[in-house]
């Protein structure tokens, strides 16, 4: 079955059920093939880097901060969740004159009620739970605790949302948005193009460093959350965009400057998630595209468009990265929502 985009202007221009799974047989190949010493340097290059100790915090905090990091290789976003989620906790108990190592559960509870009463939604609520969750599991598996306090506490409900996403025809209007003569244009459009073929996470594309991609195989290296490495087909667009930037306006912007990085600044740099999203958020505008949008809009859209073509589930885990394939669940959902509103509008009988 083949998958073909309107415009010809994604990525999985062959069997992509086919593909993806010869290319993750590949990944897995080059997993025993290489050796401990090259394994340890793909984990140094490409893992975050552990911050130092934030001196404000509580001891304990800076501890499990540093044992997640080296037990997981969690991204340096996650870390600084857990650090934000409990450093609030421990200012909320330290006024209260109690230590974050005494936090009983009458104590949670009262801080989040109190945190619901300012206005905190559940699904804030959740995340900080699963926070304290795995800081005080942490500290009962080290013996500093005895009884872990979030033992009895139910999580919140919450509604699953769907993910935001584009049709094909927005898509399409968004990747035409930036003016491509224009060095930085140019840049933009091909990394459009790139999170619409690949799916990545937004912080997969800024970080992503020129070594990463085989132009003549057509594929990319990511390694992602948990420092699992995947690889994932460009396409025969998004590999011609990606040629005509490296050879052309990627020296353009740097200049005499050097760097690994693949999509750098004007300054050399690496582009942060935030710039990528107002870059996103302007071209929207200029595209016409009125709704909502999020920084995992296209890949959203990339996981939506495969589904709609037919592409199977397991395969979209795959290309996205996803450990558990009930996260990828929820795109069927989003095509199901897609095929109800195609029925109600064009079937005679709706």
């Amino acid at each position: 079955m083949i998958i073909t985009p309107p415009g010809g202007g994604w990525s999985p221009y062959c069997d992509c059920q086919r593909d993806a799974g010869i290319f993750a047989d590949e990944a897995g190949n080059r997993r025993t093939a290489l050796g401990s010493a090259a394994r340890r340097k793909l984990s140094n290059d490409s893992a975050p880097i552990a911050k130092p100790a934030h001196p404000d915090a509580d001891p304990a905090v800076n501890r499990f901060l540093d044992a997640v990091w080296m037990e997981r290789g969690l991204s340096a976003n996650t870390l600084a969740a857990y650090r934000a989620d409990l450093t609030a906790l421990a200012r909320w108990l330290t006024e209260r004159r109690v230590s974050i190592v005494r936090t009983s559960r009458q104590d949670l509870q009262n801080f989040i009620a109190w945190r619901v009463q300012a206005g905190a939604r559940p699904r804030s609520t959740a995340r900080q739970l699963s926070s304290f969750r795995r800081f005080f599991r942490y500290l009962v598996r080290e013996g500093l605790i005895s009884e872990d306090p979030t033992a009895q506490i139910a999580m919140p409900k919450i509604g699953r949302s769907l993910p935001k996403s584009l049709t094909e025809e927005e898509v399409e209007s968004l990747l035409a948005a930036p003016v491509v003569r224009d060095p930085l244009g140019n840049r933009d459009r091909t990394m459009l193009e790139v999170l619409y073929a690949t799916g990545l996470r937004v912080s997969e594309l800024v970080n992503l460093r020129y070594e990463q991609i085989n132009l003549n195989q057509g594929v990319i290296r990511i390694l992602g959350k948990g420092n699992r490495e995947r690889l994932i087909p460009l396409g025969d667009e998004s590999v011609r965009w990606l040629t005509e930037f490296v050879h052309g306006a990627r020296d353009e912007i740097l200049l005499e400057r050097q760097t690994d990085y693949l999509f750098p600044t004007r300054r050399g740099d690496r582009m942060t998630r935030q710039a990528f999203w107002h870059i996103i958020k302007r071209y929207a505008r200029k595209a016409g595209i009125a709704k909502g949008l999020s920084p995992h809009t296209l890949r959203h859209a990339f996981a939506t468009h495969l589904l709609n073509h037919g592409a199977d589930l397991r395969v979209v885990q795959i290309l996205l990265g996803h450990s558990d394939l009930s996260t990828t669940q929820i795109y069927t959902h989003v095509a199901s929502e897609r095929m109800k509103d195609l029925h109600s509008r064009h079937h005679p009988r709706s």
